[in-house]
């Protein structure tokens, strides 16, 4: 019974992305639903928290699962076997999340939907990869999305710290595909700073993650060092995280922009369950339609802001959460 649900929900899902006449308010209630009777982790919280699933009758009342759960519990709905497990960055000491993922090319799939609803098609830009720390691991989401995001287009590579190669084969590209740079932001500033070079004409996405690599920085601050040392009016920016199966982007000023299969709940800092208006600061709650097979409702150590138009503000982490290798910065 539960799989017949499973696929009906999927289904729902892509009629969504698709631009069907699907209310997507009662595709996540209906997911939560789901969820709260099939997946151990997330049933167990909300009978902690003392909540009555069959109360919940508004998205707004919906409990968040908190990421560090995903350090000690394996978290998927159902029964099934995974066919690859996403771990997040961690400095020494620290313990990753871990991500079970049942449908890989679904995972890929779905990368490409949240990418192409805000920019053009994958095939009309040329892919150059700098995420060296990612690359060390077979284990990170970024590096497995990126190198489909390449092999779909069929233009760009991987460069690990080799900037001058980077920088000559960006230059050197006559074509008539949107050059994007996506990179680590550590790295980025390491080559900004080493090589004054003029990529006015090149996308640059910073994906976070100073890892402990110098000081942390204000998302302004490295803007700023991005914009002078490759002469650029604005910079990108992705975020994601290894709990989620979607991810959303900036054009710039720091602003990202939900896809149709996400939204955010911004909630009191100090009272998880009081969903704070548009413009107010709080946690970031992200609703992940695409997480069927774990968990939809993700609690974050992210601060932020939501604004209308689907669009909000990434400002900084809570104090007592763990130090992230990825969207490590302090906006």
């Amino acid at each position: 019974m539960s799989d017949f649900v499973r696929t009906e929900l999927i289904n729902r899902y892509r009629r969504l992305l698709a631009g069907d006449d699907i209310s997507k308010d009662q595709l996540i209630l209906d997911i939560f639903n789901f969820q709260s009777k099939n997946n151990p982790v997330y049933k167990k919280f909300i009978n902690y928290l003392g909540i009555n699933p069959c109360e919940i009758i508004n998205i707004n009342q919906i409990p968040f699962l908190p990421t560090s759960l995903y350090k000690n519990h394996k978290i998927i709905t159902g029964e099934w076997s995974h066919e690859k497990i996403f771990e997040s960055s961690s400095t020494t000491g620290m313990v990753p999340s871990t991500n079970y993922v049942r449908d890989l090319q679904f995972y890929l799939n779905n990368s490409i939907y949240c990418f192409e609803e805000i920019f053009e098609q994958v095939n009309d830009f040329c892919f150059y990869a700098l995420l060296p720390s990612y690359l060390e691991r077979n284990s990170s989401s970024l590096v497995y999305m990126v190198d489909y995001f390449i092999k779909k287009s069929g233009c760009g590579g991987f460069y690990k710290k080799n900037y001058k190669k980077l920088l000559e084969d960006i230059k050197s590209y006559k074509g008539k595909r949107q050059k994007i740079l996506i990179g680590v932001t550590f790295a980025l500033i390491e080559m900004a700073e080493n090589f004054q070079e003029n990529l006015h004409d090149v996308i640059i996405m910073e994906t976070g993650g100073m890892k402990g690599r110098g000081k942390e920085l204000y998302r302004d601050e490295v803007h700023g060092i991005l914009k002078r040392g490759f002469n650029l009016s604005a910079v990108f920016s992705e975020y994601g995280m290894t709990e989620l199966l979607s991810q959303c982007y900036s054009t710039g000023e720091g602003i990202f922009r939900l896809p149709v299969g996400m939204d955010i709940l911004i909630t009191d800092i100090y009272d998880p369950f009081s969903v704070l208006t548009n413009g107010k600061q709080g946690k970031i709650n992200i609703i992940d339609i695409a997480n069927i097979d774990t968990c939809s409702f993700i609690a974050t150590d992210d601060l932020g802001i939501k604004y209308k138009d689907n669009k909000f503000k990434v400002l900084g982490r809570t104090d007592e959460s763990d130090v992230r290798g990825c969207n490590l910065l302090f906006y």
